[in-house]
Formats: structure tokens, C-alpha cells, sequence
């Protein structure tokens, strides 16, 4: 079953009705939005802040089973940078709580504009007084040769990239696959290859353009962009287009126009989008590009409205958000009567995004149009650094900013205000007072626009520090600046400690381990310990403000006190991640993964033929080497999983949770004539004694028998390199997966047991002071190298035997969870058959 983002258990929204106190009847009018897209649950937010809720009874239907959220971050989910948690703009709680019926999954087939009736899919109709169409668009596929299997349905492994549900299935491929071709070098192309890249797979993309950007940039900014793309590792094809998907069960490669043909694992295809008009069509309603609105956002139908991706406005089409939400704006201003005589007149576009790690900004056009326009450029290729404005008539038309946006704020005023624009041209793009950033901001006029997509300008954010929000995030709560696509949260950020003339108050909730309670980590540990609090919903009860239970943190509390109380700790199902509920990696169609544990690489024949009679038995759809050095049995079906594990008579390899994963390794000296120390061994010592302990963040490690590390310890987050007379050094903080760094090398010790010791100790150190889900590479440059090495070589802090002690109650506490659930099953509902009843698995099976 798809999980549903922003949902409640029941999946859709309770109902809430004003009824007239005499007769019980709704004298209210009846407001439908077909589309709980950012445009369509935008226009019921700005009608409720305007009292409508007691004017409309309001439905939206969304054809996905979520609830809002915030698109444009996708590619940070993607890219892992967001928890899609943490895109959700309004849950379905929300609209329950505001008296909205919400019909999550369910799509509209046409409107009866005569009777006033909306037709859906599941067969209901429901009457409106007035209805807003905010449908939004689609992602095109361009034509290509074996691109479709039947019935239209993509061929596996080719993805479009619009919905939360596409990113999922993109992160679960990527966790599966090596290599992907993104087709389409603009914006989101660019986006989905380098949050694919930040997930190993090697990506290449291919653009029919002859620069990337094209709609945006220029050729010499279009060709800088590339300069700096490739120089992150990705190989881009420009001014050829994919003709051909190889398959034929699954994508293989592509073939592009010249007849080169490219292997690759995954297909994305991020080639532009296309308004959704269906709805529109059926209905009769007057559709060109998009569906036709006038300045009152009004189709041909008088009750009848449309906003956003679907709409088109005098000729344009619009696909950023700051347009969407201001034609919302003028909509609610219409519905509720606050203002009968708005109207939208379009929008003068304005972006600053980080394009695949490269920061640009683009507004107007992007060239001189006629012979009399100024054009000034600076363009430095070396430093990926490209400048341009174009100036008309002594007013700035254009500008384009590629890797230097330090003059974005000031443009974006000349560009939206027409204000007077410096004799000295060079101005508008160097600061010639060497840019400092707070006379940057001290020159913005009051009413310049900060945040685009919400409308708040410099203003409204001095009046909210002057109003006594004293920081960062509470002036991001009062104005919604920053709340879109969030590409000025460092203007914000400037503006509020100008205003606040430094007396900024850093946002509590940065400092806090778990966004629920209000506490930092070690002090959060502390009244724990004080308290004597063993479950997440005790914690809450204890801690978190009116006792509040708070969804986002209960997988960090579960780990937490896993760490602090050992097998002491009470288990609470609906406080784990599914993964750590069934013990398997989740896959995209719904069954799991089953990685057996294999200490250090090493088996033997007996465990391989077990594994493959059990896989033969349950008709496993794929049995795969991982990069771990295990055994993957992929596409199990949740019922099929204590049965599994008991034929297996193995334990977990924990290849799913936040914990200790596995132990890589190479032959060492037994076998290697580099061998310098018997490394295989030492891993299975490593493996045996930290099996399954919990972890901020999942922890992986290596040890290699002499520094030519074929077991790659240099990027592990510890890693253990024996180099010679005896003696081993330990790395820590390393990566080798979505952030790539060597780690630092903590000590060299003299024995095994040394390297036990203090790997121990390390691990807890990083298990106590962790953020959640920091991991090593992170926590380490956090800390500090120095730090690390004082506390835990030369116990600066006298914590080194609490810290030992403390690992091994977690050891201590340590039991097979195959073991135990699989006899004895958590909750009733554990291994039940996952809903909806489809044949699983899903996946191709070889």
C-alpha cells in the first residue's frame, strides 16, 4: 500500500459543517477545487484566511492519496537533503481541523457545468456554487521507440519525476542500480541527475538543446552550466535527442538520434511538462495551450475558475510558484468579496534556485532583443562564474546570475520596480564597495519583495522582528517568507539580523534532537536517564509541550532509548520505521529484502546452499551480491518472512535500520602476499561484538589487511587499515555513497584488541552526540578531529569508561530480531498480508 504523505489512518479528512442553528441545514455556498496541488490547496488557505469558511462549505479532490505538499522539493527529497516528512504543507489533519472536506485519491472525470455537478471517478457527484480547476500539469514524455510495454504502462525502470510517488520509486531504484539517463538538461533534469549522482549511480544526461538551461540561459552561461555539471561527474549529450529505450523487459540503455547507444539501469525523463486540461475538455470548457482564463482567473464558465500550471493567462503559461499563488491570492480576493474589482494582469518572473549544486538566478530575458538594449557581461568560465543584465531604456529587462548571486536581492527590485538603475553599469553586478552583504541589505527599499513565491517583502520582515520575533525560523513562521521553494532563506536570514540589529535569537528547535521536544541531545538524555522514561509515548507524556505526541520524532526517541536502556527500552510498533518494524528493507513494490548476516565477507558452502534453497523454495525474484559483501534476496513478500528467516536459520544482517550494518573485508594475510594483518578475522571480532547495536544514523566498516584497502576502509565510517609490525591505523567519519570523503585518521594502534576498544568507544561517543540521522561524515568535521582525539584517546572529559561501559549495555542488550519476531510475532498484524491484494512481487524476476 502506498503510504500516504501528510495522511491520518483512515485516509480521508472527517467532515465538518456550519449548519444553520433553526433547521440544520448548510446555508453555505458550495466551493469545489478539483486539484490539492500547491495552487489548488493554496487558493483554499488564502479563502480561509479571508473568513470564507464561513461563507464556503469547501471540497477539494486530489487524485493523489496525500496531502499537500510542497513540489518544489522534490529534488531535495531526492537528493536526500528533506525527508519528505518535511515537505508536507498541509496534512489531511489540516484540512479536517479547518472544516474541508478532503477526497484524497479520488479524480475528477468531468463537470456537468449546466447542473453545476462534478462528476468522479468512484461514481459520486458532488454540486458546487462555484469551482476552481487548479489541476496543474504532468510530465511530457517525448516520443521514443520501445518506451511502452502494454497498456500504456511505462516500461520498468523509466520515470517521470512530478510526484512524491515518482521520487520514491527513483530512490528506490537508485538504492538497486548503478547507472541512469535523465532526459532533459533543463531545471529539473539538471536536479533529478545530481540528486540520482548523490546516491552513487553514475548519470549522464541527454538534452535536445544546444545548451543546458536553454529557456534560461544564454549560450555562454548554458555553456558554463556544463562546465560546472561535468565537473561534478556527469557526462552530458546536448543538441541530441533519445530516439530509442532498450529493453525489453526493463530499460537497458537508450539510443540517442546520432545512433550511439548508452547502458543504463534507470530512464528519468524530466523533458518539460504539460498542463492537465482533461478535466476541462470533458467538461466543454474553452482550452488552448491550457484552460483559458481572464483576469479574474474566470474560464468561459462563469462560476468556473482556474489557477495555477493548468491555467493560461493571456497567452502564458505559468511554472513557477510565486505566479501560482499570487493568481490565488487574486482568486480569494474574488471569491470572498474581500476585494470584487482584483485582478491578475501575469507575472514578471523571477527564480534563484541551486541548480545540480550551482547556485542561479534568472529573471526577464536573457539577450538583447533590439539594437538599442545594453547588454554587459562577465562571465569568468574558470570559477563557473557567469553575469549578465540586459538594461532597456534605463531599465533592467534581464539578468542572468550563474554561480555568483550575491547581487540577486538588488536586481530582483530593479527588475519587479523598475527603479533607477546606477550611470556606473558595472554596478549592477559587481559591488564595488567589495560586497558586503549587510549594506546590500540596509540599501533595499522597504517594500522590495524577499521572498517571491510568498509575496513578503523586506517590510513585512522588519515588522515581524519589530513585532518580537527574535528569530530566524519565527519570522519564517509569521510572513511564510522562505516557505516556498526556499531559495531565500539566506535573505531572510540576512534581513532579520539586520533588523534585529544582531540581537538575533538562534531558533531553539535547530539545537533540539527530536523537532517534538524541546531539548538538545544531551539534555534530553539527561532527564531520561532523571526520569526513568522507556517509550517514546512516555517521553512525549514527560517532555514535549502539553504532552504532545509529535509523528516526526518518534523513530529518533526509539533509537535514542534503545542506545540509552538496552533490552530495558519498550517497544512501541507505530514509534519504528517500517523497515525496523518487519526487519526488511521495504521495496518499491511492497515486498522486502532479506540480507542474512555474513560476518566479514565470509561464508561457507553449507550457508550458500541453505540461502539457495530458500530462495528456490520461496521463489525469490532476485538473489544479489551486495556491495557489503552479503547476499541479497530481494522481492519477499511480507508474510513470507518469519518462515524465511526460520529456514534460514541465520540472523539479521540489520541491512535496513539505523545501526551498525556490516563489517567489510578483504582476504588479509592468510591469503594476500600484501596481507599485512589478518584483517578477515578482525572484521568478524568487529562484526560479532557491535552487531545490530542502534546509531543516530546507519554505520558501515572495513578492514583491510595493507593500505591498498581493496575492502575500501578509507571511506567507511570507520575504518581499520593494518600497516605492518602489528600495527593498525582507525579512520573515522569516511563515506563513499551519496557524499564522497576520506576519513581522518583517528589513531594507530598496536594490537586487534586496541582496534576494538576504540572503534567501541567511538561509536558510542558518535551514538551519544549525534544528531539524528547524522551520519559519521558529517558528525565528525562537526565535532572536530582534534576534539574526538582528545576525548577519546586522552579523555580530556574523563567520559572514556562511561562511554565503554555504556556500549556494552547496548551489547548486552543485543538480540536476533529474526530470531525473536519470527517465532513470536510483535503485534498481531505484523507479517499480515500487505493491502491492496496484488500478486507480489512486482519486480522482474531473472
Amino acid at each position: 500500500m502506498t503510504a500516504v504523505l501528510g495522511g491520518r489512518p483512515e485516509g480521508v479528512s472527517t467532515l465538518h459543517f456550519a449548519m444553520d442553528e433553526a433547521d440544520g441545514i448548510d446555508t453555505r455556498q458550495r466551493l469545489v477545487v478539483i486539484g490539492n496541488g500547491m495552487a489548488g490547496a493554496r487558493v483554499v488557505e488564502e479563502v480561509l484566511e479571508r473568513g470564507g469558511g464561513d461563507q464556503f462549505a469547501i471540497t477539494v479532490f486530489g487524485e493523489e492519496p496525500h496531502g499537500n505538499y510542497n513540489r518544489i522539493m522534490l529534488s531535495h527529497v531526492l537528493a536526500g537533503e528533506e525527508h519528505e516528512d518535511d515537505i508536507v504543507l498541509n496534512s489531511q489533519d489540516w484540512y479536517a481541523d479547518n472544516g474541508v472536506a478532503l477526497r484524497a485519491g479520488v479524480r475528477v472525470l468531468r463537470i456537468d457545468t449546466h447542473a453545476k455537478v462534478v462528476h468522479a471517478a468512484d461514481g459520486t457527484t458532488t454540486p458546487y456554487d462555484q469551482l476552481v480547476i487548479a489541476t496543474g500539469s504532468r510530465s511530457f514524455i517525448p516520443p521514443m521507440t520501445g518506451l511502452y510495454r502494454a497498456e500504456d504502462q511505462l516500461l520498468p525502470g523509466v520515470f517521470g519525476f512530478r510526484t512524491i510517488d515518482d521520487t520514491r520509486a527513483m530512490l528506490a531504484a537508485a538504492a538497486e542500480h548503478d547507472k541512469a539517463i535523465v532526459v532533459g538538461g533543463g531545471l529539473l533534469g539538471l536536479e533529478a541527475a545530481r540528486g540520482l549522482q548523490e546516491h552513487g549511480l553514475a548519470v549522464e544526461v541527454v538534452h535536445a538543446g544546444t545548451h543546458l538551461m536553454n529557456q534560461q540561459l544564454d549560450p555562454d552561461g548554458g555553456a558554463i552550466l556544463k562546465q560546472s555539471v561535468e565537473a561534478l561527474g556527469i557526462v552530458v549529450h546536448l543538441a541530441t535527442r533519445t530516439t530509442e529505450v532498450i529493453g525489453p523487459d526493463r530499460v537497458r540503455g537508450v539510443v540517442l538520434a546520432d545512433g550511439r547507444a548508452i547502458d543504463a539501469d534507470m530512464l528519468v525523463i524530466a523533458a518539460g511538462i504539460r498542463p492537465v486540461t482533461e478535466v476541462a475538455l470533458m467538461s466543454g470548457i474553452e482550452v488552448e495551450r491550457g484552460i483559458v482564463v481572464d483576469d479574474q482567473l474566470r474560464t468561459d464558465d462563469p462560476d468556473v475558475y482556474a489557477v495555477g500550471e493548468c491555467a493560461q493567462h493571456r497567452g502564458e503559461l505559468y511554472g513557477l510558484v510565486a505566479p501560482v499563488w499570487e493568481q490565488a491570492r487574486v482568486l480569494a480576493d474574488l471569491l470572498t468579496g474581500t476585494d470584487p474589482d482584483a485582478a491578475y494582469h501575469g507575472s514578471r518572473t523571477a527564480t534563484k534556485l541551486k541548480v545540480a549544486g550551482v547556485d542561479v538566478a534568472t529573471m526577464g530575458v536573457n539577450r538583447p532583443e533590439r539594437d538599442t538594449d545594453e547588454f554587459l557581461v562577465i562571465s569568468e568560465p574558470r570559477r563557473g562564474v557567469h553575469l549578465s543584465v540586459v538594461v532597456r531604456d534605463d531599465k533592467l529587462i534581464g539578468a542572468t546570475l550563474l554561480g555568483d548571486t550575491r547581487k540577486v536581492a538588488y536586481l530582483t527590485q530593479a527588475f519587479d520596480r523598475g527603479t533607477p538603475l546606477p550611470e556606473q553599469r558595472i554596478k549592477l553586478l559587481v559591488d564595488l564597495s567589495d560586497g558586503d552583504a549587510e549594506v546590500g541589505v540596509a540599501e533595499l527599499p522597504h517594500d522590495s519583495q524577499v521572498c517571491n513565491c510568498n509575496g513578503v517583502t523586506k517590510g513585512a520582515i522588519c515588522e515581524a522582528v519589530a513585532g518580537g520575533c527574535g528569530s530566524v525560523g519565527s519570522v519564517m513562521d509569521k510572513t511564510r517568507a522562505g516557505k516556498g521553494c526556499g531559495s531565500c532563506k539566506g535573505l531572510v536570514k540576512q534581513i532579520v539580523e539586520w533588523a534585529a540589529d544582531g540581537d538575533v535569537v538562534e531558533d531553539p528547535t535547530a539545537s533540539w534532537y527530536v523537532p517534538g521536544i524541546p531539548m538538545a541531545k544531551p539534555e534530553l538524555m539527561t532527564a531520561i536517564r532523571e526520569r526513568g522514561l522507556l517509550s517514546p509515548s512516555a517521553v512525549f507524556a514527560a517532555l514535549a509541550p502539553g504532552g504532545a505526541e509529535d509523528a516526526k520524532s518518534k523513530m529518533g526517541l526509539t533509537s535514542l532509548l534503545r542506545m540509552i536502556w538496552g533490552k530495558d527500552a519498550v517497544q512501541e510498533n507505530d514509534a519504528k520505521f517500517i523497515n525496523d518494524r518487519v526487519h526488511g528493507n521495504i521495496q518499491r513494490d511492497g515486498t522486502f529484502s532479506v540480507v542474512p548476516q555474513i560476518k566479514g565477507g565470509v561464508t561457507t558452502p553449507a550457508q550458500l546452499r541453505t540461502i539457495a534453497d530458500v530462495a528456490e523454495k520461496y521463489e525469490v525474484p532476485m538473489v544479489k551480491i551486495t556491495g557489503g559483501q552479503r547476499i541479497d534476496l530481494l522481492g519477499v513478500r511480507k508474510e513470507d518472512l518469519p518462515a524465511m528467516w526460520n529456514d534460514l536459520g541465520m540472523p539479521s544482517g540489520y541491512a535496513y535500520g539505523k545501526s551498525f550494518r556490516t563489517v567489510k573485508t578483504c582476504v588479509g594475510s592468510d591469503f594476500c602476499r600484501f596481507g599485512l594483518g589478518d584483517s578477515t578475522q578482525l572484521g568478524i571480532d568487529l562484526e560479532t561484538r557491535f552487531q545490530g547495536i542502534e546509531s543516530p544514523a546507519k554505520m558501515k566498516l572495513a578492514v583491510v589487511g595493507c593500505p591498498r584497502n581493496c575492502a575500501e576502509a578509507y571511506v567507511k565510517d570507520v575504518g581499520v587499515v593494518a600497516v605492518g609490525n602489528g600495527k593498525w591505523e582507525v579512520y573515522v567519519g569516511g563515506a563513499a555513497g551519496a557524499t564522497i570523503r576520506k576519513g581522518d585518521l583517528l589513531a594507530t594502534v598496536d594490537s586487534p584488541e586496541a582496534v576494538i576498544e576504540l572503534s567501541g568507544r567511538f561509536m558510542q561517543y558518535y551514538r551519544e552526540n549525534a544528531n539524528w540521522l547524522e551520519r559519521t561524515y558529517d558528525f565528525v568535521p562537526r565535532i572536530g578531529l582534534e576534539k574526538i582525539k582528545a576525548v577519546l584517546l586522552e579523555d580530556s572529559e574523563g567520559i572514556c569508561a562511561a562511554l565503554d561501559e555504556n556500549m556494552q549495555q547496548s551489547i548486552d542488550a543485543y538480540t536476533d530480531p529474526w530470531g525473536q519476531d519470527g517465532k513470536a510475532p510483535a503485534t498481531p498484524g505484523q507479517f499480515r498480508t500487505a493491502l491492496p491484494l496484488v500478486e507480489l512481487p512486482l519486480v522482474p524476476v531473472r
